[in-house]
C-alpha cells in the first residue's frame, strides 16, 4: 500500500532514535564543553512507560560523578533554553534526572505514512556494499532432517532475511555433512540391505535405515567393520564405484532436503558440503605447523589453546584423518578469499560453543580470518516436547517432515470446523500457511538461547502470542479494507491525510514509526524474537484501536484516516511476518 507521493528511489530516512540522539548529544556537548564524557552522552531510547513520553534519555545519571552535580541538575541544564527540533513537541524531566521526549503528532503521522510508502519500509540500508556469509541448517547426507534441524533452519532463515532487509549482500550457505567415516558403513549397508522401492520413495530414510543396520552389525562383527573401513579407504582414494555411490547418496539426500526446504520457504545461495574443502585440509595443517601453532601430541596434531582456557584443538587425528575443526578452518579461508565478507555467521545449537571458540581462535592466529572479518557463533537452546524427548514409540527421532505434516493436519482440522464450505484445495493451502507459520513463530518468538518446550496448543492458538493470531490480525484488517471498498468504491483512503485525534491512534502510528529500528536491532543482535515481540505488540495495539473507535461509521475524513491507518498496519504486519518467513493469508 503506497501513498500517492511514494517514490521507488526514496532517499534514506534516518531512524527516529538517531535523529533525537544526534540532537541531544549536541545539547550535552554544548552544555558541558569541558567534560569529555558529555560528548558521548545523549543516547535516546524508546520510553519504558508511554505515560512519560515517546522516548527517554537516562545519561544524566552517568555524568553525575564527572560533573559533580546531581543528575536532575544536569538534565535541567541540558533542557533549559534548548531550541526544540521540529519533531519534538516537548521535553520533561522526571525522577532523578530522566529526560522524557514527546514527538509532534504531525511528525508521528508522517513517519507512519513513510514506512508504508517507502519500498524498503524506511529500514536503514546499513549493509549496502557489505557481504555476510550465513552458515545454517547443515543436515547430514544419508539421514533425513529431524526436529533437531528446525531451529538452525528457521532462525538462520530469519537472520538471513533481516540482513537482506538492511541491504547486505547475503550468501546463505548450507554446509552439509557429506564426508566422513560413516560413508564406509553406509556403502556396506547399501550393498547388503537396501530396498530399491523404499529408496525411491524416501531415500534419506532408507539410507538411514541401512546405515543403522550396518552400524549395528559392525559393533558385533569385527570383520564387517574391517570391510567398512576398506570401503571408506577406497572412497577416499577415488575408487570409481564407491565415488559413484557416494555422489548418488548426496543427490538422493539433496532431493529430500529440498522438498523440506520448499515447504519451509527456505532457500540457499550455496550448498557446499564438507567434501568441497577436502583438498585444502593437508595444507591447513601444514600452514599451522609452519607458523609454529601446531604440534604433535600422542600421535595427533594439535593447537594448544589452554592459555585461553579453550583446551586443545585437534587438527589431525592419530590415524592421519582430519576432523571438523580442520574443515571449518579451510572453509573460513575459502569464504574470505572468495567473498571478502564483513562477517561469517554460524547458527548452531548450544552444544558446539567450545568448538567454535576453538577454531575461531585458530583462524585468528593463522591469519585466515583478517580483523575486517567478524566470526560470529549464534547459538540456540534445544527444542523439546513436554515429555522431554523427541523419540517416538519406535525409538526413532521425530522427522522434520512428520512435524510439518502434523502442523498442517492440525491446522486443517481447525479450518474445516470454522469454514466447512471452503473447497478442499483452498483449505489445504491455507492449512499449510497457518500450520507451518505456527511452527516457525513458536520458535522465533522465543529468545534463541532459551530451551523451547513445544506444544501444539500454544503454537496453533488464535489468541495470545502465536503465529495464527498475527495472521488473523492481518486477515481482519484485509476484511476492513475490503468492506470499505464495497461501501465507498470511488474514494481512496490512502489519498487522505492521517489524523491522529485519539490517543490510541497516536499510539498505533508511533508503533508503526518504530518498525525500521526494530528490524535493524533484530538483525544486528541476531534475535528475530525482537521483531516477533514488536509484531505481537503492534497487533495488540491495533486490536485496541479496532475495538475502541468506529471505522466505517466514522465521519468522512476521519473514516478515511482510520482505514488508511489500518492499511499501514497491514503493510507492516505483512512485511514483518515475511521477514520471519511467515505467510499472510487475506482471509482465515
Amino acid at each position: 500500500m503506497n501513498s500517492p507521493s511514494a517514490s521507488p528511489e526514496s532517499l534514506p530516512v534516518p531512524l527516529v532514535e538517531d535523529l533525537l540522539t544526534d540532537w541531544l548529544r549536541a545539547r550535552f556537548a554544548q552544555t558541558f564543553p569541558d567534560c569529555p564524557d558529555a560528548a558521548s552522552a545523549g543516547r535516546v531510547l524508546p520510553s519504558a512507560n508511554p505515560e512519560f513520553g515517546d522516548f527517554q534519555c537516562n545519561d544524566a545519571m552517568g555524568l553525575a560523578k564527572a560533573l559533580r552535580l546531581p543528575p536532575r541538575a544536569i538534565a535541567e541544564k541540558v533542557v533549559t533554553g534548548a531550541a526544540l527540533p521540529g519533531v519534538v513537541a516537548r521535553l520533561e524531566i522526571a525522577g532523578p534526572g530522566f529526560i522524557n521526549i514527546a514527538l509532534e503528532p504531525a511528525f508521528v503521522s508522517e513517519r507512519a505514512a513513510a514506512v508504508a510508502a517507502d519500498p524498503r519500509s524506511c529500514i536503514p540500508q546499513t549493509g549496502a556494499g557489505r557481504t555476510v556469509v550465513l552458515d545454517y541448517s547443515s543436515p547430514n547426507v544419508a539421514k533425513p532432517m529431524h526436529i533437531g534441524h528446525i531451529r538452525s533452519t528457521i532462525i538462520g532463515a530469519a537472520i538471513d532475511q533481516l540482513h537482506r532487509a538492511l541491504g547486505y549482500r547475503v550468501l546463505a550457505d548450507n554446509h552439509i555433512g557429506d564426508w566422513g567415516t560413516q560413508f564406509g558403513i553406509i556403502i556396506m549397508g547399501y550393498r547388503h540391505f537396501a530396498d530399491p522401492a523404499k529408496l525411491a520413495e524416501a531415500p534419506a530414510s532408507e539410507l538411514e535405515r541401512v546405515y543403522v543396520l550396518s552400524y549395528k552389525r559392525a559393533k558385533d562383527d569385527e570383520a564387517w567393520m574391517d570391510q567398512c573401513r576398506a570401503e571408506l579407504v577406497k572412497l577416499q582414494q577415488g575408487d570409481s564405484e564407491n565415488r559413484a555411490l557416494w555422489k548418488e547418496f548426496i543427490r538422493l539426500s539433496l532431493v529430500e532436503f529440498e522438498r523440506v526446504y520448499a515447504r519451509l520457504g527456505v532457500r540457499f545461495d550455496l550448498v557446499r558440503g564438507e567434501s568441497f574443502y577436502q583438498d585444502a585440509l593437508a595444507g591447513v595443517v601444514g600452514r599451522l605447523e609452519a607458523a609454529g601453532l601446531a604440534k604433535e601430541s600422542e600421535g595427533a596434531t594439535i593447537v594448544d589453546l589452554s592459555a585461553e582456557d579453550l583446551g586443545v584443538c585437534i587438527v589431525r587425528k592419530r590415524d592421519g584423518g582430519f576432523n571438523y575443526a580442520t574443515t571449518d578452518i579451510a572453509t573460513v579461508d575459502s569464504r574470505v578469499t572468495e567473498f571478502a565478507p564483513e562477517k561469517i555467521v554460524y547458527i548452531t545449537d548450544e552444544r558446539q560453543q567450545l568448538h567454535f571458540k576453538q577454531f575461531f581462535s585458530v583462524c585468528r592466529k593463522l591469519g585466515v580470518a583478517p580483523d575486517s572479518t567478524a566470526l560470529v557463533h549464534v547459538w540456540f537452546g534445544l527444542m523439546r516436547l513436554p515429555e522431554g524427548t523427541f523419540s517416538t514409540r519406535e525409538g526413532n527421532v521425530i522427522k522434520l517432515e512428520a512435524l510439518l505434516d502434523e502442523a498442517e493436519a492440525r491446522a486443517l482440522a481447525i479450518i474445516r470446523e470454522s469454514r466447512p464450505d471452503l473447497p478442499e484445495s483452498d483449505a489445504r493451502a491455507l492449512a499449510a500457511q497457518i500450520g507451518i507459520g505456527a511452527v516457525k513463530y513458536a520458535d522465533l518468538s522465543q529468545d534463541p538461547r532459551t530451551l523451547i518446550t513445544f506444544t501444539w496448543e500454544k503454537a496453533l492458538a488464535l489468541e495470545g502470542n502465536s503465529g495464527p493470531y498475527l495472521q488473523y490480525a492481518y486477515a481482519r484488517i484485509s476484511s476492513v479494507r475490503a468492506k470499505y471498498r464495497e461501501q465507498f468504491p470511488d474514494t481512496d483512503p490512502d489519498a487522505h491525510p492521517l489524523v491522529l485525534g485519539d490517543p490510541v491512534e497516536r499510539a498505533l502510528a508511533l508503533k508503526l514509526a518504530m518498525f525500521p529500528a526494530v528490524v535493524q536491532k533484530a538483525a544486528l543482535a541476531y534475535r528475530p524474537c525482537l521483531l516477533a515481540d514488536y509484531l505481537y505488540d503492534l497487533a495488540q495495539t491495533y486490536s485496541s484501536f479496532y475495538q475502541r473507535l468506529p471505522f466505517l461509521k466514522a465521519e468522512a475524513g476521519v473514516r478515511e484516516s482510520r482505514v488508511r491507518l489500518c492499511g499501514i498496519v497491514a503493510e507492516v504486519l505483512g512485511r514483518g511476518l515475511s521477514l520471519l518467513g511467515i505467510n499472510t493469508p487475506e482471509r482465515i
